[in-house]
């Protein structure tokens, strides 16, 4: 299929030299844009993921892609329908269920799949640079993000119990956590859990917090191993410097409630991409820096604003309402004289 992003603009243009360093779909997105417009870009691969990385895709998502890449759903992803949810106290004992349609990918094939299109259409993005980029575009960017809160979030698979349905993806609530079970097809789901902390045996706390769940009878037993990972809300408070700038995770990161970092990981791309775009044409660096700064501040300060308004609705501990407080606290960052709280 054909993709829809623009044409080359004329040789008359000016173009960027860019150095795309990783291959993540932000910094993907953000190579195949620059290079529809003309712009002359080397693609670094970081090289393929390590095993699997299921991602959820709901249909906003799945529409930025399409609008993006032209993709349409690849044939081994695994097709949800319904999302249901138990969040707090009065959400009665099973909650919603909702219509939610979305797709179950691999992210590191996805990825894959991207970097195989954009080799094919741009072969010259792989071949030795003529000389030094006046940009690099990357995720990887360096350490001091402004991070609200210390949740941390468990991850494992396990095997789904007989009969169990492979449609519909749940989220609950515990003292403790909220869970969240991801079918992944062929009997399989992906089991989450975000806790307001560091975890030291992540393995024996997701077991404990499953058999305390509603989800527990939806598993034939919990993950075998699981890893605990840093996933509270972090913004880098400098994500253009002369030179580099920083897109993804390395930018903006969400909290995996959200449902939308994949979507906003693509969005830092587009905006990227338009901003070297508008450099290369002769916008000063100050403005368009300041451009780009702004508007993740403002999508950050949207987010936080949520995290706070809804974990106070599910736990009342000690814990989740320093979580709370962290994203609330976040608000100066707007006026760029926000604390780092690490």
């Amino acid at each position: 299929m054909t993709s829809p992003v623009p044409q080359a603009p004329a040789a008359s243009t000016a173009s960027a030299a860019v150095e795309v360093a990783g291959s993540g779909l932000a910094e993907l997105t953000c190579a195949w844009l620059l290079l529809a417009r003309g712009h002359r870009v080397r693609l670094r691969s970081s090289g393929p993921a390590a095993g699997p990385r299921p991602l959820l895709l709901n249909e906003p998502t799945l529409d930025l892609l399409h609008s993006l890449w032209g993709l349409t759903p690849p044939a081994d992803c695994h097709h949800l329908t319904h999302r249901q949810v138990r969040w707090g106290p009065g959400a009665g004992p099973t909650g919603r269920r909702l219509p939610q349609p979305a797709l179950v990918v691999d992210g590191a094939r996805l990825a894959e799949h991207l970097l195989g299109r954009l080799a094919a259409r741009y072969p010259d993005a792989f071949s030795e640079p003529s000389g030094p980029p006046r940009w690099t575009v990357t995720a990887a960017g360096p350490p001091g993000h402004w991070t609200a809160g210390r949740r941390h979030l468990l991850a494992g698979e396990a095997p789904l119990a007989p009969g169990a349905d492979e449609t519909t993806a749940r989220l609950v609530c515990t003292e403790l956590a909220w869970l969240h079970l991801t079918p992944l097809g062929g009997g399989r789901a992906l089991l989450q859990a975000m806790i307001p902390g560091p975890a030291t045996r992540p393995t024996e706390l997701l077991e404990r917090l499953l058999a305390g769940s509603a989800l527990a009878p939806a598993l034939r037993h919990a993950p075998e191993t699981a890893v605990a990972l840093p996933a509270a809300p972090r913004l880098h408070p400098a994500p253009v410097v002369p030179g580099r700038i920083l897109v993804g995770a390395g930018a903006i990161r969400y909290d995996p409630l959200s449902g939308t970092g994949t979507a906003q990981a693509l969005r830092t791309a587009i905006l990227a991409a338009a901003s070297l775009h508008a450099m290369a044409r002769g916008a000063p660096h100050g403005p368009v820096s300041t451009h780009y700064t702004t508007r993740l501040r403002t999508a950050f300060h949207a987010h936080l604003a949520t995290c706070a308004r809804l974990y106070p609705q599910a736990f009342t501990s000690p814990a989740w309402r320093h979580e709370a407080d962290a994203c609330r606290r976040r608000a100066p960052l707007l006026r760029g004289d926000g604390d780092r709280d690490r």
